[in-house]
């Protein structure tokens, strides 16, 4: 991607070193997931321009399709208003985001009491993650 002033960069402070991204697919607004970023996290995105998270239960930094090949190509980012939540506009390679296979990880919805799949799964995750 670049480089970007270090005006324009997270707090990491605030959350003990992490804090929240959410990725939105740049093309259809849809909310894919949301994960979390720690400093060497978001270098890794603006320098490659491809998400890359801090994972907390294994801790350690992932490249987002490392393994399933469903990377997310950066097309914007944008921080709130408190630099505490980063927001990825991503370009979803693969239809996926999701580990279970889903094209967002907000695949379930209650809605007028019902509990339905409302994203379409995209991969079967026993033949990606062997």
């Amino acid at each position: 991607m670049t480089t970007v002033s270090p005006d324009f960069a997270p707090d990491f402070k605030k959350m003990g070193g992490l804090v929240p991204a959410i990725a939105q697919d740049a093309a259809s607004g849809d909310v894919l997931m949301m994960a979390w970023m720690n400093e060497d996290a978001w270098n890794r995105t603006i320098e490659t321009g491809e998400a890359h998270y801090f994972s907390r239960s294994r801790g350690t930094l992932w490249h987002k399709g490392g393994t399933s090949g469903h990377t997310q190509h950066i097309k914007a980012v944008r921080l709130d208003c408190d630099s505490d939540t980063i927001l990825l506009l991503v370009d979803q390679i693969g239809g996926a985001a999701c580990h279970k296979g889903y094209k967002s990880c907000f695949f379930r919805e209650l809605k007028d009491g019902e509990i339905t799949t409302c994203s379409p799964m995209v991969f079967d995750p026993k033949e990606v993650y062997k």
